[in-house]
């Protein structure tokens, strides 16, 4: 069977060798699933307009500065997080290349179908249901083992280049992020600080309600390693 490949420094890395795997229909699933369930998260803090999450922040600001649509900026920004990846020697998987397009497809598909909220009490629960959306296709996507999204790769792999912790380069990356899209105009509120405390601890709580049995003895495979360990040590 043809498979798809990208060069490496290390070597020739097949995007699609983990689909020779047990349960790949469920995996396969749980990825799709996630990924435009976390584009349709992004598009509710959008809707109830109390604050984005660090890289919406970001996306809406350069949605205001060029006219695209948010959706498009999200793709247009996942490819070039992507880029980076080649100086690290990051390597992509069928769920990294994926991320890049189905996030921003969701996020323009759900900002088109879900109007602005009117008043405080349906604004907290866009947020509230954003915000708790997001930690379960985090755990969806995560645990299904296709790859890091591009942003996540970024993360690890600057922290295996530099030796810096894992929250410090996190930190410092979404501090740049959230900073350069308030400047150019996108949405820092309550909402971000509230997304930073839960987002954590709700992407490990659904790591473990998706996990997917191993092969070989029946238990779960939940984010105790890098990269997934370190996308959720905050």
């Amino acid at each position: 069977m043809h498979q798809s490949t990208i060069a490496s420094k290390d070597g020739i890395v097949s995007i699609t060798s983990g689909l020779r795997t047990p349960h790949l229909t469920r995996r396969l699933c749980q990825l799709y699933v996630g990924l435009a369930l976390y584009g349709a998260s992004a598009a509710l803090l959008v809707r109830g307009g109390l604050g984005l999450e660090p890289w919406g922040v970001l996306h809406q600001g350069l949605a205001e500065l060029t006219g695209l649509s948010m959706g498009v900026v999200a793709i247009i920004v996942g490819a070039a997080v992507l880029l980076l990846w080649i100086p690290i020697r990051q390597r992509p998987g069928l769920g990294t290349v994926s991320n890049v397009f189905a996030v921003g497809l969701a996020i323009d598909a759900t900002l088109a179908l879900v109007p602005e909220a009117h008043g405080l009490p349906a604004r907290i629960a866009l947020l509230v249901a954003g915000i708790v959306l997001n930690g379960a296709a985090t755990g969806l996507y995560i645990a299904a083992r296709f790859g890091p999204g591009p942003r996540d790769g970024l993360m690890t792999g600057l922290h295996r280049l530099t030796g810096r912790s894992v929250r410090l380069v996190r930190t410092a990356i979404e501090v740049t992020v959230v900073a350069t899209g308030f400047v150019l105009g996108g949405s820092v509120g309550i909402g971000t600080v509230a997304y930073a405390l839960a987002i954590g601890p709700l992407a490990q709580l659904f790591l473990r309600v998706f996990a997917i049995p191993a092969a070989d003895n029946g238990s779960t495979v939940v984010a105790t390693g890098s990269p997934e360990g370190a996308i959720l040590r905050r």
